[in-house]
């Protein structure tokens, strides 16, 4: 009987701790997605300093990384994690929850706290993300996004980039080589959110219904070539 009382025990607080974790991971991911949205809001109110219209309109996802943090000269994403949506024919998809590791790029020295944002071009960078394991300039090719109000009439970024990559710092926008990172799906936020196993294809294509709590990151997606279009 003390044995059993034991085991008891342990199983109740196994399950207990369990509890816990899943409320953290799904309080860590609410703050993502409401930073995520704060970010890219705040990048297209900046004038002359945001993400072209033109990039926005042929965007077919976007994804954002809030306040990645590294130190040092050269910074790499290690460890990070962000929300993508992509485009369905009834407008934004609900988010998938991704990681972001490796990869490194050159900002300014000491600074700590970058964000991320990755606009994903095409059905062949729809595919990458969908497939939720790539690196950045080897499975899939990336270069550092124009800024500014209109972008450049060199077409290159349009029709041969996958995913163009932008980093944020103490302020400053600007697009930014990051080759090497590996993105893969975020299981633990997945099922934070959604609550079981989701394909990551059905998440993105359209198929299941956005939760509440995704509202704000997806409006500041919806707004934000609003927000370009303005500032002409």
């Amino acid at each position: 009987m003390s044995l059993l009382k034991k085991v008891m025990t342990f199983v109740a607080l196994l399950s207990l701790s369990s509890m816990g974790w899943a409320a953290d991971s799904r309080e860590a991911t609410h703050d993502r997605l409401d930073h995520a949205g704060a970010v890219l809001h705040e990048i297209m109110s900046a004038p002359d300093k945001g993400i072209p219209e033109e990039v926005l309109e042929h965007a077919k996802c976007i994804a954002v990384v809030p306040h990645l943090l590294k130190g040092g000269f050269v910074f790499g994403a290690e460890n990070g994690r962000g929300v993508a949506t992509c485009r369905t024919p009834h407008g934004w998809s609900a988010p998938s929850f991704f990681a972001i590791t490796g990869g490194s790029w050159g900002l300014q020295i000491g600074v700590e706290g970058v964000d991320l944002v990755m606009i994903i071009q095409g059905d062949r960078g729809m595919a990458r993300l969908i497939g939720s394991k790539f690196e950045l300039g080897a499975d899939a090719s990336a270069a550092a996004g124009p800024v500014g109000r209109h972008a450049s009439a060199d077409t290159d970024w349009k029709l041969e980039t996958e995913i163009l990559t932008y980093s944020r710092a103490r302020g400053a926008f600007a697009g930014v080589t990051l080759n090497g990172a590996a993105i893969r799906r975020d299981d633990d936020s997945t099922e934070a959110i959604y609550g079981r196993d989701i394909s990551t294809k059905r998440i993105l294509g359209g198929q299941i219904a956005v939760p509440e709590v995704a509202h704000h990151f997806l409006d500041a997606v919806r707004d934000a070539k609003v927000q370009a279009i303005a500032s002409n």
